[in-house]
């Protein structure tokens, strides 16, 4: 059976949007994919037509045939053409909400990235929208999709390591923000949500949640409690450079015998590692199983290595490693897994579903809560619709 065809619309055309766009046109089957053909038909940026133009020319042309690809100067535009078939929205987060309610009232489905929306409350109205409009909707978090990942989640609930107890996790990456980011720049400025907690914090809580929670069956899954955090913020803007988060699972896994504990952190100034001739040194995940432990080594957003140690000495200790095949970056994989659940008819992922979404925004709210970290009225909103400043 032929490849069914699925036709993306990208909005924005920064980098993440110009890596994503390029993986899927890689061609599926180099990953094993044989009923998935990804094309691009339309790209919008909101600050000029010539910027989607420069981007359907450096990441689109000569990748998808005789395949058209249309550029826009809006997503208005974007979300009024027919022959798109899903959205990918890769703006900041702090348009995120906008952005995807103009998508679903527009009857678009949509892969939104992370972190999904600023709050709590505007991922509750999104779910609830596309609900009520029938239409897929799915947090971008492409790390769920890895096989490394995959196979991580397999080994806790086959019990490899045992009752998992506590799990660390560190997103930390050795920037000294006064050099490495102007007051604009997305990962300091307030007006876009920046700081570490929502641009780097969610891969430390992405492995809080897919270890902990997701591998629990779902009528067992249980939200964390956020027992303690600790904000730094940057002294420039006051959005977080550092944030730690002290976290109790009521339900450990897979066996749901008893709590465990969740630590997480993320900083600019801190690195997760240091690198020995560009080979991670230390794991930046620990899974503490009452049998043995899995550690991956990061970057934990693109991770390709982890091991497996265990408390029997007569058990030997085992390394793993994943390639990227067709040199994929690794985005590939979470826009096939989006791409089948649309053709399939389902409305959310159960990789990445709608409620652990929510319960990872309801996390971060209560984090910024005891940290007295917050941001603008017009971000946190659940108003629409709202003219926020172009971007992308």
């Amino acid at each position: 059976m032929a490849p069914k065809t699925v036709r993306w619309g990208m909005m924005a055309t920064g980098g993440i949007v110009q890596t994503f766009t390029k993986d899927i046109l890689v061609d599926p089957e180099t990953r094993g994919v044989d009923d998935i053909k990804h094309v691009v038909t339309a790209v919008a940026s909101s600050s000029s037509k010539d910027s989607a133009e420069k981007f359907i020319k450096n990441c689109v042309e000569g990748k998808q045939g005789d395949t058209q690809c249309t550029a826009y100067g809006s997503y208005m535009e974007l979300v009024q053409d027919s022959n798109v078939d899903i959205v990918y929205i890769g703006t900041p987060h702090s348009h995120h909400y906008q952005n995807c309610r103009l998508a679903l009232e527009h009857d678009k489905p949509i892969l939104c990235e992370k972190a999904l929306t600023v709050n709590a409350e505007q991922a509750k109205i999104l779910f609830d929208e596309a609900k009520k409009r029938n239409l897929f909707f799915m947090e971008a978090v492409w790390t769920r999709y890895f096989p490394l990942s995959i196979e991580v989640r397999r080994l806790i609930q086959d019990g490899k390591i045992g009752e998992v107890i506590r799990v660390q996790s560190d997103m930390s990456i050795g920037a000294i923000p006064e050099e490495a980011f102007d007051l604009s720049h997305r990962m300091v400025n307030k007006d876009l949500a920046g700081g570490a907690l929502l641009d780097l914090g969610i891969y430390a809580l992405t492995w809080q949640f897919q270890t902990l929670y997701h591998t629990l069956p779902k009528e067992k899954r249980k939200a964390p409690r956020v027992v303690g955090t600790v904000v730094t913020p940057e002294p420039r803007t006051g959005a977080d450079e550092a944030t730690s988060m002290l976290l109790e699972f009521p339900v450990s896994t897979p066996s749901g015998k008893r709590n465990a504990h969740g630590i997480a952190t993320t900083a600019f100034r801190a690195h997760f590692d240091n690198e020995v001739d560009q080979v991670s040194a230390t794991p930046a995940v620990r899974i503490f199983g009452e049998e043995g432990e899995i550690q991956v080594f990061g970057p934990i957003y693109r991770p390709s290595r982890y091991r497996i140690t265990f408390r029997d000495p007569e058990e030997r200790i085992q390394d793993f490693s994943f390639d990227f095949p067709g040199d994929i970056h690794g985005m590939a994989w979470e826009g096939d897994e989006a791409a089948r659940c649309w053709m399939e008819g389902k409305l959310e992922s159960e990789s990445m579903g709608w409620e652990e979404s929510l319960a990872i925004m309801q996390t971060m709210d209560e984090v910024r809560k005891q940290g007295g970290l917050t941001y603008p009225g017009n971000i946190e909103s659940t108003e629409y619709p709202i003219d926020l400043a172009a971007r992308g």
